[in-house]
């Protein structure tokens, strides 16, 4: 079968201590999954897990050690980080019980959902799609990929960003409201999760703006760092 233009490179992500990569499928995210995070955006309680989804092109790896560069996207004057965990899927499925979804997990990884905020409120406002404000280009940074064996107790793991080295987010996975065996459980009654899919999982509190020349890093315990400059 002949294209009638060539396709662009499939997406990947690295892998810790290994030449090869993950290729991504498609990429999920989960919805006010922190608690103070839902309080800061004007919500409360414990709310049934929502997702949307960035196109896999949103995906800007970083190899470890490195400074990924992070152009400031267009139509905005409000671009805001979310620290997150992200879950790669390696073993697809549908209605995938809660007990059955750690077989599911090939590794785990720090990711950036970076988000127009201003194009997201105003989709919000209107109950429109949010694709402007969370889907555009380079709006998905992660770090190289740890094979879930090498990551140990991920759920108790802290999780922080700093701005230019100073505290912006911090908490701990094990204060996610829906916990990664659970989100993988309700969003594969959704979707037929494949090989490929990232999930990121939610952010805590402490989002904010960041512009030009500054220097975001991201840790989660037990994984490769992450660090982006936008320019």
């Amino acid at each position: 079968m002949q294209c009638v233009f060539p396709p662009p490179a499939q997406a990947t992500v690295a892998v810790v201590g290994s030449d090869a990569v993950f290729p991504v499928h498609r990429i999920y995210c989960v919805g006010r999954n922190y608690a103070e995070h839902a309080r800061e955006m004007g919500h409360s309680g414990r709310e049934a897990p929502f997702f949307f989804m960035k196109p896999a092109g949103a995906v800007l790896p970083v190899a470890a050690g490195a400074l990924g560069r992070m152009p400031y996207p267009a139509m905005t004057a409000d671009l805001q980080h979310e620290i997150e965990l992200v879950v790669a899927i390696g073993k697809g499925g549908r209605a995938i019980a809660a007990a059955d979804a750690p077989a599911h997990v090939w590794g785990y990884a720090v990711g950036l959902d970076m988000t127009r905020r201003d194009l997201q409120g105003e989709a919000k406002r209107l109950g429109r799609p949010w694709c402007a404000g969370k889907g555009f280009e380079h709006s998905a940074p992660i770090g190289p990929i740890t094979p879930a064996a090498a990551a140990g107790a991920i759920d108790g793991a802290a999780i922080a960003l700093t701005v230019n080295g100073a505290a912006r987010q911090g908490s701990a996975i094990s204060m996610l409201i829906w916990n990664v065996a659970d989100t993988i459980a309700h969003l594969s009654t959704y979707f037929e999760l494949q090989p490929g899919d990232l999930i990121f999982t939610g952010t805590p509190a402490g989002v904010a703006a960041v512009t030009r020349g500054d220097v975001l890093e991201g840790s989660i315990d037990g994984l490769a760092g992450l660090r982006v400059k936008i320019v």
